[in-house]
C-alpha cells in the first residue's frame, strides 16, 4: 500500500513537470530530485569511512546540471579542487578516496540527470519515455520475479533479482517503446523503438546492479527512507540515471538531435 501511496502522489507532479510545466518549474524539480539522490549518495560513502561530499558536491553538481555548455569546465575543476581539500586536511590516507567519491558523485547523480534535461531539450516525450520505461520494467520485473523466479541473476550483489524478472523487464520495455515512440515521436519506426527500448532497459537493469552494489559495499539496504515502500530516491530512480544518457546517444545518432 505504501508503495502504491507514493507513486500516485509523485507521478502527477514528475509528469506534470516533465510534459507540460514551463523550463524552471521542470529545472526546479529536476534539481531537487537531483539534491535528494545526492543526499542519499553521500549518507552510502560515509558509510564506507569516507567523508561524504559536502556543499562542494551539491554546489558543483548544480552548476553541471544548471549552466550549460561547461560541463567539462566544472568536472576539471572539481577533480582539482577535491584534490587540493584532500591533500591539505591532513588525512593522507583517505584524501584519494574522498576525492574520488566527491567526483564520481557530481557524474553520477547530476551528470545523467543532466542527459535527462537534454532529452527533455529535444523533446519531452523522450524524456518521459525514459522514465516511464524504467518505471513499467521495474514493476514487471518486481511482480514476475517474485512469483515465477527461480533462477538468481546476480545473489552477491542483490539476492532478489532473478533472470525471470529480468527477462519480463525487457520483454515490458520492448512492448512500451513499440506502443510509445512511434505514436508520440513518429519519426521513430516500430524497430528502432523496440531496439532502443531494449539497450535502455538492459542500461537500466545495469544501473540497478551498480547501485545495489555501492549499497552492498555500505551495508544498507536502501538508499534512504524517504519514499515508503520505495526506500529511497536513489532506489527509485538508478535504473533511469544509466538509461538516460543511452536514451540520448540514440537520439543523437538515429536522428542527429
Amino acid at each position: 500500500m505504501k508503495r502504491l501511496l507514493s507513486a500516485v502522489l509523485l507521478i502527477p507532479i514528475i509528469l506534470y513537470a516533465v510534459m507540460w510545466g514551463h523550463p524552471f518549474v521542470f529545472l526546479a524539480v529536476l534539481s531537487a530530485v537531483a539534491l535528494l539522490c545526492q543526499y542519499e549518495y553521500a549518507g552510502i560513502v560515509e558509510q564506507y569511512g569516507i567523508q561524504g561530499p559536502g556543499p562542494l558536491g551539491y554546489g558543483a553538481g548544480l552548476l553541471l546540471l544548471l549552466v550549460p555548455g561547461q560541463e567539462l569546465a566544472v568536472l576539471v575543476a572539481v577533480a582539482l579542487i577535491a584534490l587540493t581539500i584532500s591533500a591539505s586536511n591532513g588525512h593522507f590516507v583517505k584524501g584519494l578516496p574522498r576525492a574520488a567519491a566527491l567526483t564520481f558523485g557530481v557524474i553520477y547523480i547530476f551528470g545523467c540527470w543532466k542527459f535527462g534535461a537534454l532529452l527533455r531539450g529535444v523533446s519531452p516525450h523522450w524524456l518521459m519515455f525514459t522514465l516511464a520505461l524504467n518505471w513499467i520494467s521495474d514493476t514487471a520485473a518486481y511482480y514476475v520475479g517474485r512469483s515465477l523466479g527461480r533462477h538468481k541473476l546476480a545473489p552477491r550483489v542483490s539476492p532478489s533479482k532473478t533472470w525471470e524478472g529480468t527477462v519480463a523487464s525487457a520483454i515490458a520495455a520492448v512492448l512500451f517503446g513499440i506502443l510509445y515512440l512511434p505514436y508520440f515521436v513518429p519519426v521513430v519506426a516500430m524497430p528502432v523503438a523496440a531496439g532502443v527500448a531494449l539497450v535502455a532497459n538492459i542500461a537500466g537493469q545495469v544501473g540497478d546492479l551498480a547501485e545495489s552494489a555501492l549499497k552492498r559495499g555500505a551495508n544498507v539496504k536502501d538508499s534512504s527512507a524517504l519514499l515508503p515502500g520505495h526506500g529511497g530516491w536513489l532506489d527509485r530512480v538508478d535504473s533511469s540515471l544509466f538509461s538516460m544518457p543511452v536514451v540520448y546517444a540514440a537520439v543523437r545518432l538515429f536522428y542527429h538531435a
